[in-house]
């Protein structure tokens, strides 16, 4: 599909030969255990927002870099690389990708924050909320998909998304925003069959939740709140979905803000930039990582005024093998291209803004991202 025409400038380009690579994918590097260095300006955040692009590899980037011309994520210049390898496997799945985010081990394909033996560990959500934070959870999937999940959640696979559900029940969230209803109520199974009687919204709103159908609604309520803006999946972009992603950084941020003066940690993910790599279809790419982008607009917009706010940007795994080539010999003139319809070994892109965000720079593993979000902490 053609990117753009008559390029007047080329973005830097990333060349990796194709090779056959022969790696344990459990093989501990020797900085696997190094301590992380003290930020240089030596002030801890007060909030951190985790953003996790989906699939996001570099050309993803760069793709939407020549479509929209500049990104906000071009804002950021502390910028380092993942290896998003899982300990079972050399590519990775987003269940053990973001559960090495949360937990800072790297564990099996489809586990949910739990080790690579299946044992639960508490997760950095779980850690701080515990602690006395505010904690918030956006995304464009199903809030019991992979990625979300892997934050509140403990389950051994990430199939099992009615008991990913009903463990929101006693997960210290504040605030939940993304699709997934049909597993909080009216439950069934694979088969269609009712999976239980429960109703976790009911069991939610016991804990102090109250549901709300619009962003307006939100910060006009009290206590925990949960926003289902889907049934299932939410739709993409080019099936009509709105910028739903962007437009509630803000006023998350803010209800957060008001719910703990200690500080807030709230995990934003562009889901569907997978979806369009998995689809081979870069029009699909191209328009969530516009939309993702946005919403790293919004949220570089507060930590430039707050000044205390950490923001990670990172991916689990790049998708599709995804490639931008010349549109029959045109070299002013791109084509998306794709090695694969699934998850690649690539390295992927972390960019960090804010207190702290100078750790953030080099090439280490993702579990290494969870304990630098610590160390900066000072937790």
């Amino acid at each position: 599909m053609k990117l753009l025409t008559r390029l007047s400038a080329l973005t830097v380009l990333f060349i990796i030969s194709a090779c056959s690579i022969n790696v344990s994918p459990t093989v501990k590097t020797d900085l696997e255990n190094a301590e992380i260095s003290i930020n240089q300006t030596g002030k801890r955040p007060k909030n951190v927002i985790l953003m996790i692009g989906d699939g996001m590899g570099v050309t993803q980037v760069s793709s939407a870099i020549y479509r929209n011309k500049s990104l906000h994520v071009e804002r950021i210049t502390n910028i380092g690389f993942s290896k998003t390898s899982s300990s079972s496997d050399l590519i990775t799945d987003s269940a053990a990708g973001a559960t090495a985010f949360s937990i800072g081990e790297k564990t099996y394909n489809g586990a949910i924050g739990v080790d690579k033996d299946g044992k639960p560990k508490e997760t950095l959500l779980e850690l701080l909320g515990n602690d006395g934070y505010s904690t918030g959870l956006i995304a464009t999937c199903a809030i019991t998909h992979a990625t979300p999940a892997s934050f509140f959640a403990h389950q051994l696979k990430r199939s099992m998304e009615n008991e990913i559900a009903a463990d929101m029940v006693n997960a210290p969230v504040n605030l939940f925003i993304g699709g997934g209803k049909k597993y909080f109520e009216n439950r069934v199974d694979s088969k269609r069959k009712p999976f239980d009687n429960r109703n976790i919204t009911k069991e939610l709103e016991g804990k102090g939740f109250s549901f709300i159908r619009s962003l307006d609604e939100l910060g006009t309520t009290s206590g925990k709140v949960g926003y289902f803006i889907a049934d299932n999946q939410p739709e993409p972009i080019l099936k009509g979905r709105d910028d739903i992603l962007p437009r509630s950084i803000a006023p998350s941020i803010r209800y957060l803000q008001n719910e703990s003066d200690k500080g807030f940690f709230l995990v934003v993910e562009g889901s569907q930039i997978d979806w369009g790599g998995h689809n081979n279809d870069s029009e699909y790419i191209i328009t969530e990582m516009i939309d993702f982008d946005k919403a790293i607009g919004k949220a570089l917009d507060f930590a430039e005024k707050d000044g205390n706010t950490l923001i990670v940007i990172t991916a689990d795994h790049e998708t599709g093998g995804y490639s931008l080539r010349s549109k029959d010999g045109n070299y002013n003139e791109l084509d998306g291209a794709f090695t694969t319809g699934g998850h690649t070994g690539a390295m992927v892109p972390v960019f960090a803004y804010g207190p702290g965000s100078e750790v953030f720079r080099g090439i280490y593993d993702n579990h290494q991202i969870y304990h630098k979000i610590r160390q900066v902490l000072g937790r």
